[in-house]
């Protein structure tokens, strides 16, 4: 496991030229008056050599949202996730953290900041059973380094939380158990474990439901709605099944701007994210394709 830091970026396709307006006065707006975001991310720009991948990205999550990020492969998704988790520093602008500047942080700081971030790919300790997976998890967002653990068995108020967290997750059945021997949808279970572990209010869930089965996907919906009651979610997510089940708003990008950002009826309804993006990727959900 890398601590929340180390997972290949994907690349991200070429931008093209738009002539989107854009969207960061609706954004402002839908802010509650006089509440201060738990995450804001204000002009955003993230530049690799000459192309620029993000372009301008105004987004004002409140706390306690459910936000989807969704937009076509190469859009930017993954990028603008690694420049608010601290993967990448940006070119211009400010990610905002319940009202403070997080630019130029690192990742394991902006985590002890109330920020925690799972990955595609899933994240944990093979070796370990699901306590101890979780105890990690709950030790390294005190500040221990992995290299002590064996030393601090003792700690019984990581104990305390990592049996609360298999109660949550429900793996208190599986608690001696490898996390290598676990289904592929447990270990997704159990790295959403350890995401919370260090009680985040700002989660980022990258995929979480990639590979599972409609019944096992099902199941994962209601388990993420459950423990991140009362916090602040963003998700990147392809299945639009997914998206429309679990987010209060979506943020639409495309070639690294956000055309469209609003709850899911408004979303669906909205005619250029029709013709940018939703109607195929709503078709290609359907064909089972993601």
């Amino acid at each position: 496991m890398t601590d929340n830091t180390g997972h290949d970026v994907r690349s991200e396709g070429p931008p093209r030229a738009s002539t989107a307006p854009s969207v960061g006065s609706a954004v402002r707006e839908a802010t509650s008056v006089g509440a201060i975001p738990a995450l804001e991310l204000r002009d955003l720009r993230k530049s690799f050599g000459k192309t620029e991948i993000i372009r301008g990205v105004n987004l004002a999550v409140n706390a306690g949202e459910r936000v989807a990020i969704i937009g076509p492969n190469g859009a930017g998704k993954s990028t603008l996730f690694n420049l608010i988790s601290g993967r990448f520093e940006p070119s211009s602008g400010d990610v905002l953290l319940n009202g403070q500047r997080i630019n130029g942080l690192r990742p394991f700081e902006i985590n002890r900041r109330g920020l925690s971030r799972s990955f595609q790919i899933t994240n944990i300790f093979p070796k370990l059973s699901v306590f101890e997976n979780l105890r990690c998890g709950v030790l390294w967002s005190l500040g221990y380094k992995y290299t002590f653990l064996k030393f601090l068995a003792d700690l019984d108020d990581a104990n305390e939380r990592a049996e609360q967290l298999m109660a949550q997750i429900r793996l208190d059945r599986k608690r001696d158990v490898l996390a290598v021997n676990l289904t592929y949808a447990e270990q997704r279970a159990l790295e959403i474990g350890i995401t919370i572990a260090g009680g985040a209010n700002v989660i980022l869930l990258d995929e979480p439901t990639a590979g599972m089965s409609k019944s096992e996907t099902a199941r994962f919906i209601n388990l993420i709605k459950e423990v991140t009651v009362g916090k602040t979610l963003l998700t990147v997510e392809h299945d639009m099944g997914v998206v429309f089940g679990l987010a209060d708003k979506i943020a639409v990008v495309v070639y690294g701007e956000v055309i469209a950002f609003d709850t899911p009826d408004a979303v669906r309804a909205n005619a250029r994210v029709q013709e940018a993006y939703l109607g195929s990727a709503v078709a290609d959900s359907q064909a089972g394709v993601h």
